[in-house]
């Protein structure tokens, strides 16, 4: 489940309805009912947050967002999507990352899934973190 404050348009989630998964983008909140309007390759529904799980902060994930990475001497490995980066400690270990994205840095920020570095990255870039290139 993802706590309903932390969505936003944008965010890529995946959704369970009868048992089946998907994955799929949030289109629209309805605060006031607490939904969120997903939208998957089979078509756009309204969810309640315990309908939606985080995708996780992987390689494969931000491979698909057209992450580039790069092996650093030191055995960490940088992300980079345009003037945006990140850092970890090594190859698959996300258990630390930094951010920074021109003078802004964000040292060890809460963030252990896709939506949540969607978050920094839309704060930080004013633009959304999208499958798109850059």
């Amino acid at each position: 489940m993802i706590p309903f404050h932390e969505l936003k348009v944008g965010n890529y989630v995946k959704c369970t309805y009868n048992g089946k998964q998907w994955d799929g983008e949030v289109t629209d909140l309805n605060n006031d009912e607490k939904q969120v309007c997903v939208a998957t390759e089979v078509q756009e529904f309204w969810y309640s947050p315990d309908a939606l799980d985080p995708l996780p902060l992987n390689d494969e994930q931000l491979q698909r967002l057209k992450f580039k990475k790069e092996q650093m001497p030191d055995g960490s490995v940088k992300y980079s999507k345009g003037a945006f980066r990140m850092l970890i400690p090594g190859d698959g270990d996300f258990s630390a990352i930094d951010l920074w994205y021109r003078e802004d840095r964000r040292y060890h920020p809460n963030v252990h899934f896709i939506h949540q570095l969607q978050n920094h990255y839309s704060d930080m870039t004013k633009i959304h973190l999208t499958t798109e290139p850059m």
